[in-house]
């Protein structure tokens, strides 16, 4: 932030999440520059065993989600992306 601030305090994740690898990414209807589109994409897991599922406009909007990142759940439901760095050197698979 600035050269000669004090720290910010720092904080280590405890948290217990859900997440998969992304694959891919296929936005809806995206090969059809004619159509219409609500906004949202369809998310293909890395893991084996887990299906493709769709993700709406606000998560798109919100989270801007990359192929090779995660897709994050957190308890409550609260849906996220992670970037692969920062959720790799944070977080370690149960």
């Amino acid at each position: 932030m600035c050269d000669n601030c004090t720290e910010m305090p720092r904080y280590r994740c405890h948290k217990e999440v859900w997440a998969l690898k992304i694959a891919k990414i296929e936005r809806h209807n995206e090969n059809d520059p004619n159509a219409d589109t609500d906004g949202s994409a369809v998310i293909t897991p890395a893991e084996e065993g887990f299906g493709p599922f769709r993700v709406d406009h606000e998560y798109m909007r919100k989270h801007r989600p990359e192929v090779g990142g995660y897709f994050v759940l957190y308890k409550g439901g609260y849906k996220s992306f992670s970037p692969a760095a920062p959720f790799e050197e944070g977080y370690t698979r149960i």
